[in-house]
């Protein structure tokens, strides 16, 4: 297996670009099956997790190119609804298919998810909103079944803001008869890019970015050429590996807008943090200050995505720091890596108390799951001497080549195989 070997100790210099959203482009990518034609979709991130959505699609008889970050998608050929089982155990993401699928062909057949061992994450939601829209489901051992003569438009209200249900619902519904609201919607940056790129096939959405959306049904739709928006989370990752490393850098393509509480959080740390536009200047010369309390949570709140990388800066900030983590269970699965470089951190429950130490040495580190494994590079940066981290294939889930992105930082890493 892959590992990345890093040389800590260098302060991250200089200007990098963020590319496109994972979280945005998967349910895109699905969403292109809602009708026959050719798509062309830009900002398209180079990552595993692409890599198996596209493998997917082709497995339902569409055909894609791939050019850099541009991606060319023909579903005309679309001829089947069944999901194999290989592909959806490696990757969650998969799901998303369910909603596009049922407003092409009126079935969709797929099984319980795979992806990162991060806690239980059921789809319970996703079921019972599409049973709402009409959608008849026959569950047998892990095959779902899901058939629909035609799918009606319902009120919804989610128990939880899931960003999967929304994202799955507001696809199934955008072909059913009449209007579908839905309730306690997830509020995410990339249900809103879900919602322009369907507006932009001819669908009537309204509402992303608050927690209710109207979809109202149409007729047709057609393929559209569009452009991913950046990913928050790998531009949320840099910022705190430069604050880690008491470094300098510019992101550039980014939405700072998408990133306002990582932001906040990190300026009660002592970070320098300057906006303009689509650019973030962040700079950290000095030790960071400890932060009294973080609670992770939907969007706009702190992100459960950042939380295990944000930790890694508090393992080296000055005083004790708090984050509670409300979103998975099994967050918390890096702490004892950390530990393994020197941390001090306790964890009770689904709080995690940290002690700023005043630094990290290197050491051998698994990645458990993706974010996991972008926490324990941040560490590996900042900490004095090697660290190797395993288990990366983990982390090209989520970031394109995250060696490369970081070794035009002035960072010293490395794969091997």
């Amino acid at each position: 297996m892959e590992k990345l070997v890093i040389e800590g100790g260098r302060p991250l210099s200089g200007a990098i670009q963020i590319h496109g959203a994972k979280n945005a482009a998967l349910p895109i990518l699905a969403a292109c099956i809602m009708t026959g034609g050719t798509y062309t979709l830009g900002n398209v991130p180079s990552l595993l997790d692409i890599d198996v959505m596209l493998q997917v699609l082709r497995s339902l008889g569409c055909s894609t190119e791939q050019q850099g970050d541009s991606v060319k998608i023909d579903t005309s050929t679309a001829n089947s609804s069944h999901i194999p089982e290989e592909l959806m155990g490696q990757m969650r993401s998969s799901i998303f298919l369910m909603g596009p699928l049922l407003a092409r062909f009126g079935s969709v057949t797929v099984y319980q998810p795979g992806g990162c061992a991060i806690g239980e994450r059921k789809i319970d939601l996703h079921l019972r909103g599409l049973q709402e829209l009409g959608v008849q489901i026959v569950e047998t051992g892990n095959r779902i079944i899901c058939t629909a003569e035609s799918l009606q438009g319902a009120e919804i209200v989610l128990d939880f803001p899931s960003v999967g249900a929304t994202e799955n619902i507001m696809m199934a519904a955008v072909m059913a008869e009449g209007v579908t609201t839905l309730f306690n919607a997830a509020r995410e940056p990339e249900i809103q890019d879900l919602q322009n790129f369907l507006n932009t096939m001819g669908a009537d959405i309204i509402g992303a970015g608050t927690d209710t959306i109207t979809i109202r049904g149409v007729k047709s739709l057609e393929p559209c050429t569009y452009s991913i928006i950046p990913d928050r989370i790998v531009a949320g990752t840099f910022l705190v590996a430069a604050a880690a490393t008491r470094g300098s850098i510019t992101l550039e393509k980014v939405n700072p807008a998408h990133l306002t509480s990582v932001i906040h959080v990190l300026r009660r740390a002592g970070v320098q943090i300057n906006v303009d536009d689509d650019i973030i200047y962040v700079s950290s010369p000095s030790r960071t200050k400890a932060v009294e309390r973080i609670v992770t949570s939907p969007y706009p709140a702190f992100p459960t995505d950042l939380q295990s990388q944000v930790m890694v800066l508090l393992t080296l900030a000055d005083g004790l720091s708090i984050i509670k983590e409300t979103i998975f269970e099994g967050r918390f699965k890096h702490v004892g890596e950390l530990a393994r470089m020197g941390a001090d951190i306790r964890v009770d429950l689904n709080s995690a108390f940290i002690r700023g130490v005043p630094r990290l040495y290197g050491a051998t580190v698994e990645a458990t799951d993706l974010r996991a494994g972008a926490a324990l590079v941040i560490a590996g940066l900042a900490a004095h001497g090697r660290t190797v981290v395993e288990q990366v294939h983990h982390i090209d889930r989520g970031y394109d080549r995250i060696e490369r992105m970081l070794t035009g930082l002035g960072a010293s890493v490395y794969r091997q195989s």
